[in-house]
Parts: structure tokens; C-alpha cells; sequence
């Protein structure tokens, strides 16, 4: 199927001017959505809880206010994390909705798998950046922008994708692409991206691996630099050529290792478990777990998150990044 792909003459930024948008949540992402639509001429308010992301919304010269309060804008942008964005919604937005009103999401979560249910007589539609709200503010202000996904799901008005389009453009988004979706696609693609190699997928490798070294008798900075440290430097390649272009950059004799040797670690049966990993994404078990463990205070999550902490593979990372004192200042 051919992609549907929208760039800068697609999008009228026009289509916001005399509306209210509202940004809920100020965190990486709603800052970025703010600042950038700001910054594009948008009447912007912000709707927080207090904290220390209502602060930061303050010294960036936004007066945050309750969520309830902004629930009357013309457009209405959550940016909450998945966990708690249905709960906010329930208390505070929904209360407050009126008949015209659009909807807009960054993630497809709760719309995916029925945490949100708006009404049928409003928009609903996602603008979803493919980076974090730092990349897409840091770009944003160089002149350039991301590549986003955008998805239509209630279109009450007959206008609901010229008014994805406009926020697009207002986030510089469309200086790159945004790719037309659907809010299942979006949602599923990304969580099965997370869990199988972004983040489950390259923390357990990365373990495994250090692990194994340092149980040959190597020392543990030498095991990082090689298995964790050095990843940066493909990952940048792969990013920026592809796999063929990131293989034309390394030695010869990495690229046989690469050829040879990967398809022995991520073998057939580690592709069997990813394609159960996404069906429990598809039939929305993987949704329904993490809401209930939210919901229920976070026990078994707030374990597994300490128990890498003071780990050999934690405390050799220290000692490697003490060697590069600028990351700490990097931004990222």
C-alpha cells in the first residue's frame, strides 16, 4: 500500500489562527508542542496539575492552570502519560466537553484500547512525532523537523484532518513528513518497537552481553565500553545510512562477524517470542496489565524499575561516562 505522505504546502496554519489550543501536560513532549506552536504564532494555555512541570511551564512564560479550566479550548492536545491520561480525562475534561471541540492525542494508547471514550460529536485525532520532545523542540528551532504519523478517528466536523495537518505545520513537523496512519497502527507499532528492540529488546541484550564478559574474567568497564558504550556509534550509522550504509563504515572483519554470527542470537525462537509479544499488544492484554498495575500502585513496576540500580553493569557505566563530563550537560 502506498504511503500517504503530507509536507509544508499541505498543511494552513491559518486553520488555528482566532482558536485556543490547549496543551495538557507540560512534560517531554507537551513542552515541545507548546513552545513550537507558540512560536508559530498559536494562542497557547496550558493545563497542569501543580508540580514541577507547572513550574517549568511558568519560567517559559506559560501561566498553567487547571486542567478543568482549559477544557473549553477549540483544541484540546493531551500530552499525560498513558497511565494516568484516561483518569484526568474522566475528572477533568470530560465534564467540561463541548460539541465542536477537537481532540488531539501524540500516542494512540487510550483511544486504542477504549481507556478514552470521547463523545461522537467531537474531533479526535493524533499528531504523533517519531522522536522525543527534545528533538523535536531542538529542530524546530534550527529550522528543520521531524517526521511525524498522523491518524483520524472521529471526524464530527468534516475538518479534522485539516486541523491535524495545522498543528503540523505549527510543530515544524511537516518540513520533514507526516505519514497518514491509523490510531491502531500507530499504537501497536510503537509499543511492539519499545518493548522488542528500543528498549526491552537493547537493555536485555546489552545485560546479557556485559554479563557474559565479565563472567569470562574481563573487567566490567572493558565489557561496557564494548557492549553498551560503542552502540552509540552504529546506532548513529544505522540512523543516518541504513544497514548498508552502517556496514560500508565498519571493518571488514565486524561485517563478517555481523553476517555470520547475529543470525545466532536472535534466532528463530527469540522471533517466535516477539510475535507473542505482539499479540499481546494486538488483542490488548499488554494495555490492560500496565493500566491494572498503575491502577493498583505500581508494586511489581517500581521493582522491576530499582532492580538494575547499583548493579556492576550500572556502576561500570558511572565510571565510563565520568570519563566524557560533557554528556552530563548534553541535553539529551
Amino acid at each position: 500500500m502506498a504511503l500517504t505522505i503530507y509536507h509544508e504546502g499541505d498543511g494552513d496554519l491559518g486553520v488555528l489562527s482566532g482558536k485556543r489550543v490547549a496543551v495538557i501536560g507540560y512534560g517531554n513532549q507537551g513542552r515541545a508542542h507548546a513552545l513550537n506552536l507558540r512560536d508559530s504564532g498559536v494562542d497557547i494555555v496550558i493545563g497542569q496539575r501543580e508540580g514541577s512541570s507547572a513550574d517549568r511551564a511558568r519560567a517559559d512564560g506559560f501561566d498553567p492552570m487547571p486542567v478543568a479550566q482549559t477544557a473549553t479550548a477549540d483544541l484540546l492536545i493531551i500530552t499525560l502519560p498513558d497511565e494516568s491520561a484516561a483518569d484526568v480525562y474522566d475528572a477533568e475534561i470530560a465534564p467540561s466537553l463541548r460539541a465542536g471541540v477537537v481532540i488531539g492525542f501524540v500516542h494512540g494508547f487510550n483511544i486504542r484500547y477504549d481507556f478514552i471514550k470521547p463523545p461522537t460529536d467531537v474531533d479526535v485525532l493524533m499528531i504523533a512525532p517519531k522522536g522525543p520532545g527534545t528533538l523535536l523542540r531542538s529542530v524546530y528551532e534550527a529550522g528543520k523537523g521531524i517526521p511525524a504519523l498522523v491518524a483520524i478517528h472521529q471526524d464530527a466536523s468534516g475538518n479534522a484532518l485539516a486541523v491535524a495537518l495545522a498543528w503540523a505545520v505549527g510543530i515544524g513537523c511537516t518540513r520533514a513528513g507526516v505519514i497518514e496512519t491509523t490510531f491502531a497502527c500507530e499504537t501497536e507499532t510503537d509499543l511492539f518497537g519499545e518493548q522488542v528492540v528500543l528498549c526491552g529488546g537493547v537493555s536485555a541484550l546489552t545485560k546479557a552481553a556485559f554479563q557474559t564478559l565479565v563472567d569470562a574474567g574481563y573487567g566490567p568497564e572493558f565489557a561496557y565500553l564494548e557492549c553498551v558504550h560503542e552502540l552509540k556509534q552504529v546506532v548513529d550509522l544505522l540512523y543516518a545510512r541504513g544497514l548498508s550504509g552502517m556496514r560500508d563504515a565498519i571493518s571488514n572483519t565486524a561485517e563478517y562477524g555481523d553476517l555470520s554470527r547475529g543470525p545466532r542470537i536472535v534466532t528463530g525462537a527469540v522471533q517466535e517470542e516477539m510475535k507473542r509479544i505482539l499479540s499481546e499488544i494486538q488483542d490488548g492484554r499488554f494495555a490492560r496489565e500496565w493500566i491494572e498495575e498503575y491502577r493498583t500502585g505500581g508494586k511489581r513496576f517500581r521493582s522491576l524499575h530499582d532492580a538494575d540500580k547499583d548493579t556492576p553493569y550500572e556502576k561500570a557505566g558511572a565510571s565510563v561516562r565520568a570519563l566524557m563530563p560533557w554528556l552530563a550537560s548534553d541535553g539529551k
